[in-house]
């Protein structure tokens, strides 16, 4: 019995470490057309494991479109760019019924749209009307849309990297609470240093263009996607988390007074699972088979920083929400240090 048990344990301990591998090679490819954005390309290849969405955020011009470009040129799967326009319809996205004829009968036939592939580019998502923007809703749930009362399944692997211009800028519509709390990531993408701009330079306008080459495919993102849910999560980084989750939380006992001042509304339980699946990601992709607390706590902006909504009192008074979360996580840490202070 023991033996068996040994055999099942290498076998996995096999499994995760080829894993580890692909995604070293993953990283490397993207890194050799992307310069500089460590943290984000580390992001959305966590994103990628967890099967989650994410949403780039940034001024025009970061790489935001050729990230995911390169992304899909790595993996061998079926990519689709939708370029969001304030006069794109849903039908443009999900797709309509059309009318057919054969031996004179008409009959209605679905063509599907652009959204019916594996990796989804929904490149400036917050130019097109909350009309069109809501299309996406049911796909990124539940891998699936209803056309007509008929619901038509979308191909697995499933994800949107969907990018936005900062809200302040002409011509673009906030998405809807219900459509950001579907991302599993919010990454802002922020201007390179001077190093890597002159590397961005040289690279972009000689004659040779690099490009990544392909290396994984839709069997082995799969294979690595139930390795992330593999990974061991022990019970404190758990209880960590949701704690974290529940500060957030302005009606909470968790919450402290700043929280309560200047937030409408905290994370809910998707800001949990985020966290908790996220972390199983990070320690993969670093060669890791359990979470630890830290990698909650690295993971907590990008997963929470669109789930925290501001008051009226916390937007006039400028409140960052990626400051009040480090505060919150502050606040917790002492709280239990002082929890452990007291049983001792």
């Amino acid at each position: 019995m023991k033996k068996k048990k040994n055999v099942k344990q290498d076998n996995f301990l096999k499994k995760l470490k080829t894993s580890i591998e692909n995604l070293q090679k993953v990283r490397e490819q993207i890194s050799n057309v992307i310069v500089g954005q460590k943290e984000v390309i580390e992001l959305v290849l966590i994103a990628l494991l967890s099967e989650g969405h994410v949403l780039l955020e940034g001024v025009p011009g970061l790489g935001k479109t050729m990230l995911v470009r390169t992304l899909s040129d790595t993996l061998q799967l079926q990519f689709s760019r939708i370029q969001f326009t304030p006069d794109l319809m849903p039908i443009d996205i999900i797709g309509t019924n059309m009318i057919s004829q054969a031996n004179n009968n008409f009959n209605l036939k679905f063509e599907k749209g652009p959204l019916f592939a594996n990796l989804i580019l929904a490149d400036e998502i917050n130019r097109a009307s909350p009309k069109t923007q809501s299309a996406l809703l049911e796909a990124m749930q539940e891998r699936s849309v209803t056309v007509r009362g008929q619901k038509y399944l979308l191909p697995r692997p499933f994800q949107v990297l969907a990018t936005q211009n900062p809200l302040e800028m002409e011509g673009t519509y906030p998405l809807p609470e219900a459509q950001i709390d579907r991302f599993f990531f919010k990454v802002l993408v922020k201007h390179p240093l001077k190093n890597e701009l002159v590397k961005i330079v040289d690279q972009t306008v000689g004659s040779l263009i690099p490009k990544a080459k392909p290396v994984l495919n839709a069997n082995d993102l799969g294979n690595l996607q139930k390795a992330v849910r593999e990974i061991i999560v022990p019970p404190h980084v758990t209880e960590f988390a949701a704690k974290i989750i529940l500060a957030t939380q302005p009606e909470n006992q968790l919450s402290m007074e700043k929280v309560k001042q200047y937030v409408r509304y905290g994370s809910g339980p998707r800001g949990a699972q985020t966290l908790i699946l996220a972390s199983k990601a990070k320690a993969l992709i670093n060669g890791r088979y359990n979470a630890s607390k830290n990698d909650v706590e690295s993971l907590i902006c990008p997963s929470l920083r669109h789930r925290i909504c501001l008051n009226f009192d916390g937007q006039s008074d400028g409140v960052i929400v990626d400051e009040l979360l480090k505060e919150i996580v502050k606040n917790i840490s002492t709280q239990k240090n002082h929890d452990e202070a007291i049983k001792v």
